[in-house]
């Protein structure tokens, strides 16, 4: 599938910030499947863009503007082409091994609750099966609320209400995983909607799993489905944190407010509008 991506970013300040510091996560590597052919980061300001790497292997921006400064703008427009793989990542250069993505964090700190879930959900099976079986679940106990879309919020907290965005699919579905002693780790990225090019309040996200024979295999129990050729995976991580498209400090009072807006489109798509 031939894609093109429009992500942007607004922060608005009450009040002049005097300098901010971005870390940017929001570039997409080439793998086997998805070939990034453009990709470009503006700023309705003058910045300072340093690229780089983190230790999970994703690309990287540091980000520095000096102000006065009361509005940031940041678009990110790029253009991808992808396979569907059935959700099997191959190619991508992970640096860390798979047993890293073992370890617990606060956002995926399994509850006695989702212990016992995954423990019901999983038993005895194989983990490829067992995995679809978590997904499929897990799509079903928690119910899609774009009005939940608490970042912050950790997956135990999201098991015990029932709801959540996409975020909390993925923290639920990482701290089941790793219960039953699979690795299991964080992605951020972009969705096509094959219902158009419409635009969506933020990235989407979901998980991989470590099976063995097969290597890392994506699971997304938002939409009960392995990524196909409609996602573009951008970042991976932990938990949220490690893979956020944006994190930073500023040095200024008040208080900012953050607008994003993200339209995924299809080439044909783009070309008639």
């Amino acid at each position: 599938m031939h894609l093109f991506i429009d992500h942007r970013t607004e922060y608005l300040f009450s009040e002049p910030q005097r300098r901010l510091i971005q870390l940017l996560r929001v570039t997409p590597s080439s793998f086997d499947g998805q070939q990034v052919i453009d990709w470009e980061i503006n700023a309705e300001c003058d910045v300072r863009l340093l690229p780089g790497r983190d230790g999970f292997g994703n690309e990287t921006h540091m980000l520095y503007c000096d102000g006065p400064l009361s509005r940031l703008v940041l678009t990110t427009r790029g253009e991808v082409l992808t396979e569907n793989r059935h959700g099997i990542v191959e190619g991508a250069g992970d640096p860390l091994p798979p047993e890293v993505f073992l370890r617990q964090t606060m956002l995926t700190s399994p509850t006695s609750q989702i212990a016992e879930f995954a423990k019901t959900t999983m038993a005895k099976m194989d983990h490829i099966a067992s995995l679809h079986l978590l997904m499929e679940a897990l799509h079903k106990r928690i119910r899609f609320d774009p009005d939940e879309s608490h970042v912050h919020r950790d997956a135990g907290e999201a098991f015990a209400e029932g709801s959540g965005v996409c975020q909390d699919h993925a923290h639920i579905f990482i701290a089941a995983a790793r219960v039953m002693g699979i690795p299991a780790r964080y992605v951020s990225g972009h969705l096509y909607r094959r219902e158009g090019a419409i635009e969506q309040p933020a990235a989407h996200a979901w998980a991989e799993a470590w099976v063995d024979d097969l290597g890392w295999v994506g699971f997304d129990p938002a939409n009960a489905t392995c990524p196909d050729e409609a996602y573009i995976r951008v970042a991976i991580g932990l938990d949220y944190r490690d893979a956020a498209p944006l994190s930073g400090a500023r040095a200024g009072g008040g208080t900012e407010s953050l607008f994003v807006g993200v339209t995924v489109s299809q080439a044909q798509t783009q070309s008639q509008s």
